[in-house]
Formats: C-alpha cells, sequence, structure tokens
C-alpha cells in the first residue's frame, strides 16, 4: 500500500471521507512540503505532506486555519484532518478551486477587519511554526517584550546556533534591549494575525474572491502582517488603498516595517542560509541608528 493509499484510508476510516488516491495529482504546496489534490465523491480535498515527526506542525496549522476562519473576514480553507502514518504527518482541508482576477480591494478591506478581532494578550494559545522554523507564542501583555523575547531573540539565538554570532548576535541583543523606544508612543491592540502574509500564501477562488491559506497565526501588532506584504513585492496599490480606508496606519509604521520584516529576514537566514546574513545585518543597523537618533 502506497502512503497516499494509507492517508486515503485512514480519512475513509476516521472521518468518513471517501477519496481517490488513484487520480491524485501533485499541486504547488510550497517549499516545504509534498502537496496534492484528490477528488472525491463530493468535493476534492487539498492534502499536504511531510516526515512524521511534523504532525505537530500540521495540528498548529488546523488551528490557526480554524482561529482565522472563525474571524469571518476572508474566506479560509477548512481543515478536516491531521494524522500521521509510517512514512508522513498529512492535513487535509477543503479544495477551494482557483481563480482569476485581482481582489486585491477585498483583499485590503478583509484583512482590516479580520485585524480588528483582538486578544487580551499577544502571543496565542499554542506554539507553531514560521516556514518550518518554530515559532514561540507564549501569552504577554507587553508587545515590545514579546517581539523581542518570542520573535527576534529567538530567532537570533537560532543563527548563533547555525554559526551566525559575533557581530549579528551582538549587534541583535542591543537592538533587542532598545526596542521599547520604537513604541514610546504606539500601543498596538493584540489583533489576529495571518503571520506569513506573503505574496504566495493568498489567492482568488473561482468567484474571484480571495482566500488566505499556510498561516502563522498569533496576536500581535497589525502592522506586522502589513510589514511582510511589503517585503516581498506581490501585493498592489489597491491592497494598501482599501487597507487604509478601513483601517488607516500609524505614521510610525514606516520605521517600524523594519523592525517586523527584520524577523523573516533572520527567518529566511535560518532557513536558506548566508545570503540573508548581510542584509540581517543591515538591518540591525539601520534601526540601532534609528534609536541613536
Amino acid at each position: 500500500m502506497s502512503d497516499l493509499d494509507a492517508i486515503v484510508a485512514q480519512l475513509a476510516t476516521s472521518h468518513g471521507i471517501s477519496l481517490d488516491a488513484d487520480s491524485a495529482r501533485p499541486v504547488g504546496g510550497g517549499c516545504i512540503n509534498a502537496a496534492w489534490y484528490l477528488p472525491g465523491a463530493g468535493a476534492g480535498i487539498f492534502l499536504k505532506t511531510n516526515t512524521p515527526s511534523l504532525l505537530p506542525m500540521f495540528q498548529a496549522e488546523a488551528a490557526g486555519l480554524v482561529e482565522l476562519g472563525a474571524a469571518g473576514s476572508l474566506r479560509i480553507p477548512r481543515p478536516l484532518a491531521t494524522g500521521v502514518t509510517d512514512a508522513s504527518a498529512w492535513i487535509a482541508m477543503e479544495w477551494i478551486e482557483p481563480g482569476q482576477g485581482s481582489a486585491e480591494q477585498e483583499l485590503g478591506a478583509g484583512l482590516a477587519e479580520q485585524h480588528r478581532k483582538t486578544a487580551e494578550r499577544f502571543g496565542w494559545d499554542r506554539d507553531n511554526t514560521i516556514g518550518s522554523s518554530p515559532q514561540r507564542n507564549d501569552r504577554c501583555e507587553d508587545w515590545p517584550d514579546f517581539f523581542a523575547r518570542h520573535r527576534l531573540a529567538f530567532q537570533l539565538e537560532l543563527a548563533r546556533r547555525n554559526g551566525w554570532g559575533g557581530t549579528l548576535a551582538e549587534a541583535g541583543s542591543q537592538l533587542c534591549q532598545r526596542l521599547p523606544e520604537f513604541f514610546s508612543d504606539y500601543r498596538p491592540a493584540a489583533s489576529l494575525l495571518h503571520g506569513d502574509l506573503w505574496a504566495g500564501n493568498w489567492a482568488v477562488d473561482s468567484n474571484g474572491h480571495p482566500f488566505l491559506f499556510d498561516p502563522a497565526v498569533y496576536y500581535g501588532d497589525r502592522e506586522a502582517d502589513i510589514a511582510m506584504t511589503e517585503l516581498f513585492g506581490g501585493f498592489g496599490a489597491d491592497f494598501y488603498a482599501a487597507y487604509g480606508e478601513a483601517w488607516p496606519l500609524d505614521p510610525g509604521y514606516q520605521v517600524r516595517r523594519l523592525l517586523y520584516n527584520l524577523y523573516h529576514i533572520l527567518n529566511h537566514l535560518n532557513l536558506f542560509g548566508g545570503g540573508y546574513l548581510g542584509r540581517a545585518q543591515g538591518m540591525i543597523d539601520r534601526l540601532l541608528a534609528e534609536t541613536r537618533g
């Protein structure tokens, strides 16, 4: 029995989902997981697999999809089940047929609405992953403290273990200590964040509406989501205009954008190697210069 056959058998036995493993076709699932579309008696499903040890990653992803879906702001694939075979951990979710069109205005307005769902504290009730890196979400009442400890310092420690300590570690530690200076007159709400909002993690469905997927959910400053949309590009003027009309950004965002994107560049350093080292160091130096000014 193939691994896909084993997963299909589990879905049939435990969840009553009837699928045809022989008709499975591979689809894009990012650079971390293998992914398939599986047709079934009703609607098909989207299936992602990875090594068995990564079942907690898929369980956290399923919980994140539920959290985003409960906000009712944007369409989110409905998770169906997670599980593990001898060869693979897996997550099955609703298949959303992709369509065409921009939908950036609807995406911007919907994201602003999603961000209005808030919590009393920053973080989340479980840890998850950013890419394949661990992401700590211990609840915290102070945002600068949360971001310093569970985002920047955590990635800097991973970098040190990976051999990129030295100047990067020293400057990064200084930045973490000075982080409150970026929030002297700004008190963000703990907004529901997608957490990994680059252009590859949203699409348009067959009815022309946007939907989000592959989240790294937590509650934090909404500016962190907006900053990542600018890190690698792919979001147009209509998106930013619609978001700004629904909920304008604070003027200090233009500086904090660099701070929030440093987290993702450090993560890319840890995931993909030293090609990101110079960029990370340069970002830290620029941010430290802001505190000296």
